[in-house]
């Protein structure tokens, strides 16, 4: 059962999407929640199927406080790296919020301040806070709608299927095809890197 809140009212639950990808963004949610958000489907992102998540979303956003979702680009990942690619990502999404949250709670063990805004980190926070998870939905259905679309682009890569993960298909596929503007170049995109013309 996730909890409400960790701390008080008016906190905002954020999460990421896509850290692990070979290729697309980074993408961040962040939400508030109001007292009285109730949904017996949500829960972490990645145990929900797409049709839960799809159905999950537009629920979230009609009752949230407010919420933001930012993408961070492969380029900028590749000049900063994935975690501060991951943070700004939250960082932006906290951004557009319309209402300053009096505390945060992040996803995971690493951030860095915001504002001065009181936060925690919580490891598995998707799977035990509300507001984490509804993020969490947030940042995973925005980021699959962006692949589903560069696919159209790139359709030898089957980013509607992978989403831009390291599967063996998507390896085969950069192998044989190279690389795009949307891979990330800092990443071992396949095991022979050396021998990947970029």
């Amino acid at each position: 059962m996730l909890k409400r809140y960790f701390k008080q009212l008016e906190e905002a639950g954020t999460d990421e999407a896509g850290r692990g990808c070979l290729a697309g963004p980074v993408t961040a949610a962040a939400i508030i929640l109001p007292r009285s958000f109730e949904n017996e489907l949500l829960n972490d992102s990645k145990i929900l199927s797409v049709s839960k998540r799809n159905l999950l979303r537009p629920l979230i956003e009609s009752k949230a406080i407010g919420f933001g979702v930012v993408h961070i680009g492969p380029k900028k990942i590749d000049d900063i790296n994935i975690l501060n690619a991951s943070i700004l990502a939250m960082h932006g999404a906290l951004d557009q919020l319309t209402k300053k949250p009096k505390f945060i709670i992040v996803d995971g063990n690493k951030f860095r301040p915001y504002k001065n805004i009181p936060h925690e980190c919580i490891i598995k926070g998707d799977g035990k806070f509300m507001s984490i998870a509804a993020a969490s939905v947030l940042a995973k259905t925005y980021r699959d709608a962006y692949m589903e679309k560069i696919h159209e682009e790139y359709p030898m890569y089957h980013w509607d299927k992978n989403k831009g993960y390291p599967t063996k298909a998507h390896r085969e596929a950069i192998r044989i095809h190279g690389i795009t503007k949307y891979h990330r170049k800092s990443f071992r995109l396949v095991p022979e890197q050396l021998k990947l013309d970029i």
